[in-house]
């Protein structure tokens, strides 16, 4: 089976999926291959994002934000768009599953620091929950 999690710039909450999802499956033993991109792919991972994510000991420091071409969309089983815009601008895959999850941007989250941090913590452990929900029903 093949999943991608589709964002509108490929640089926070696509990029947590990814990394969740090919943790998941591993951890399960599914035979899942997992894929992350961007409808619009912005020029580097959100810098927060690394750090949020570096804290559950995934490192993203040589993560690269990706485009729809880069991915196998012809033979996705299944995806998964982490938010509005990516929703409307992703293709029609006629042999995907089109499932959407509606996450916060992280790159308009507001505040101190730390309070960014804190909520870019809270959108990575919903995203982890919604992940590991998934790939466990896969």
């Amino acid at each position: 089976m093949k999943i991608a999690f589709i964002c509108t710039g490929n640089t926070a909450r696509s990029q947590m999926a990814e990394a969740y999802g090919k943790y998941f499956a591993n951890l399960y033993k599914k035979e899942i291959e997992v894929y992350s991109a961007g409808a619009l792919p912005e020029k580097e991972v959100n810098p927060l994002v690394v750090e949020v994510m570096q804290e559950e000991g995934f490192d993203l420091s040589s993560a690269r934000p990706k485009g729809l071409e880069e991915i196998p969309v012809e033979s996705l089983d299944l995806v998964v768009t982490l938010c509005d815009s990516a929703r409307q601008s992703c293709p029609y895959l006629p042999t995907a599953r089109l499932i959407h999850w509606s996450f916060p941007d992280p790159a308009k989250l507001e505040g101190s620091k730390e309070e960014i941090l804190q909520r870019l913590r809270e959108i990575r452990e919903e995203i982890k929950r919604s992940v590991e929900t998934l790939i466990k029903q896969l």
